[in-house]
């Protein structure tokens, strides 16, 4: 299979500069997709769309990996609630993938930004929200019906469409399970491994895959990550909310421009 990777070029700089923005993004607050993605499409016009989504998921599983590992030496996570989630996050991201192989992702695109706008005034005006982790110590029936639901849907997201998944995970974490956003920001990383590596799945047999491509960006992605959960567990949940409102700011004017004024 032909690859994309060109050293010579001085996009490819560019292109690693991204990645390792992307994975410092990612790694805090989600949405690292909003500066890889169009880097990826810019440097390569005229590569099929899903061969360069494929090439962003595989690099982003392995700055998630990487940040999911950091976190979990610095936050105790309840794996009653993350197992479901999980799993069902993968079924979801396996569905959504296939479902972009048949329908169009155009209402989800332009609805996004309105989506991004709802939750970023519900977190803005709930100063206390995501401050204090509190799940529930016994996790019953409804727990795990809502784990499931919530992996289920947002994975289905990913695999179909995709920006703002991580967003969506730690806001999703943080106002249904009572987690803060430190815990929310380690969850959000183990479950989207598995969305990101079932989307990898999915698209690589169909086809549309570039090993090379992805694989390289994945270094630069890593190292990102390194340096963003590094900052996230040093400043605390406070430090990652903020970050988090500001990615959402970014992510409304990105999607919003790109849905409603195309180029």
């Amino acid at each position: 299979m032909e690859t994309l990777v060109d050293l010579s070029s001085y996009l490819w700089a560019l292109l690693l500069l991204a990645a390792f923005a992307s994975g410092l993004v990612d790694a805090i607050a989600g949405g690292g997709g909003l500066i890889q993605v169009p880097a990826l499409f810019s440097a390569y016009p005229d590569a099929h769309p899903a061969t360069l989504l494929s090439a962003n998921k595989v690099s982003s599983i392995g700055g998630t990996i990487n940040a999911a590992r950091r976190y979990l030496k610095h936050a105790r996570l309840p794996w009653n609630i993350l197992g479901p989630a999980i799993f069902a996050g993968f079924v979801g991201a396996l569905l959504g993938a296939l479902a972009l192989s048949v329908f169009p992702p155009e209402p989800l695109r332009k609805a996004l930004p309105f989506m991004l706008v709802v939750l970023l005034i519900y977190t803005w005006f709930a100063p206390n929200l995501g401050l204090e982790n509190r799940p529930a110590h016994k996790v019953g029936k409804n727990e795990v019906l809502k784990a499931l639901a919530m992996g289920l849907v947002i994975g289905f997201y990913d695999g179909f469409f995709g920006p703002a998944t991580g967003s969506f995970f730690l806001f999703a974490f943080v106002r249904i399970f009572y987690f803060d956003f430190l815990h929310a920001s380690a969850a959000t990383k183990l479950v989207n491994v598995a969305t990101n590596f079932a989307t990898v799945l999915m698209l690589a047999s169909l086809g549309f895959i570039d090993w090379p491509l992805g694989l390289s960006l994945m270094v630069a992605n890593i190292v990102g990550s390194q340096v963003g959960t590094k900052l996230a567990i040093q400043h605390g949940s406070h430090f990652v909310k903020k970050f988090f409102l500001v990615v959402v700011l970014a992510l409304i004017a990105k999607s919003g421009y790109t849905a409603f004024f195309p180029i």
